[in-house]
């Protein structure tokens, strides 16, 4: 529990500190947010903003997580760097996009194609890489097996949980990226999620079958609890920037931000065996996906739109709402799934009469 402590205090303390000091060095060199001319009028008005911040909780992340170890003299894992190297070689991708939106001055940046090429490339390394380094129970990161509360079903073998896994990276990190289009909206539900996998983390390693043997509900999880500290890092780091983020926002995170936290999360949900429950832990980010998803697929068969705008927070705009009442009422249906989620996670664990 210590380096846990440590690592959500670090990084939350660099968040807080780092993010008006990012805010100021982005002003002074003009690295502005772009916006798109077919987005909502109100949006506007946002032109010119700080935008990158997503760069300080991908940093502020990897020195909590380090001080953690430092401080406890404890060895980092490689569940807990190949997770950290997701988000980091997502936030890299992210960041090339949103510099080239900047330093061009226009709304599109890395083409779609060129972005997929770098999402592809990270999360085969990290696909590949989690199905190695066994422990000295012959345990890797992650298994070749799909996964709810825990692994299920006979094996996909190794070719096609790389194509699996490559299409949950990809289909999360875009995710979070749709939801991030009003202040805090992305950041409040994935901090949210952060603190669900503290927990889910925590108790694998209290029922881990390793340590403690508890047949037949233990979790077959390679490093639990440094899973929880990368999650607990993030956290911490995402609280920080929040502070700035939210409504209405000093800074905004990004591509770089957006990737990196899709990035984090799936990396989580993979190494912890709980590929399904992500998507009702991230039920909000999932409803905005299928929102866009609904919107492009009716348009191209009729002509005619479902939404007002999509992804799905923008119809809302164009529907009267405020953007605070949008962002606090997407943040409530957040906690839901996410309260969802845990209680089915512990669902297993109680009585049965």
């Amino acid at each position: 529990m210590t380096n846990i402590i440590i690592a959500a205090g670090v990084a939350l303390i660099f968040g807080m500190v780092g993010t008006p000091v990012w805010i100021r060095i982005v002003r002074r060199l003009g690295y502005g947010q772009m916006i798109r001319d077919e987005g909502p009028e109100a949006h506007l008005t946002k032109r010119g903003t700080p935008t990158m911040g997503g760069a300080v909780f991908i940093v502020g992340s990897l020195i909590g997580y380090g001080a953690a170890h430092l401080f406890t003299a404890t060895p980092p894992t490689i569940s807990g760097v190949l997770v950290l190297f997701l988000m980091a070689g997502l936030g890299l991708v992210g960041f090339v996009d949103d510099f080239i939106k900047v330093f061009k001055q226009r709304s599109l940046g890395l083409r779609s194609g060129a972005k997929m090429i770098g999402i592809v490339i990270v999360g085969v390394v990290f696909a590949v890489a989690s199905l190695n380094f066994p422990n000295g129970y012959d345990v890797t990161p992650a298994s070749p097996h799909l996964s709810f509360l825990r692994d299920f079903g006979p094996s996909i073998g190794p070719y096609l949980f790389v194509v699996w896994a490559l299409l949950l990276i990809a289909a999360t990190s875009n995710g979070v990226n749709l939801t991030d289009g009003l202040d805090g909206l992305a950041a409040g539900p994935a901090a949210m999620v952060l603190g669900a996998y503290v927990i889910i983390g925590n108790w694998q390693l209290r029922n881990s079958c390793y340590d403690f043997a508890l047949a037949p509900n233990c979790y077959s999880v390679r490093d639990p609890l440094d899973l929880a500290v990368v999650a607990a890092a993030v956290l911490g780091g995402v609280f920080g920037f929040l502070w700035w983020n939210a409504p209405p926002a000093k800074v905004f995170m990004g591509d770089t931000g957006s990737l990196a936290l899709g990035g984090v999360l799936v990396g989580l949900a993979i190494l912890t065996r709980t590929q399904f429950l992500l998507a009702i832990l991230c039920g909000l980010i999932v409803m905005i996906t299928l929102s866009v998803m609904i919107q492009v697929s009716w348009f191209k068969l009729t002509k005619k739109r479902v939404f007002k705008m999509a992804p799905l927070q923008h119809h809302f705009e164009l529907s009267g709402w405020a953007e605070t009442t949008i962002v606090v009422r997407f943040w409530l249906m957040s906690a839901l799934f996410t309260a969802i989620g845990l209680g089915l996670f512990y669902l297993e664990w109680m009585p049965k009469r």
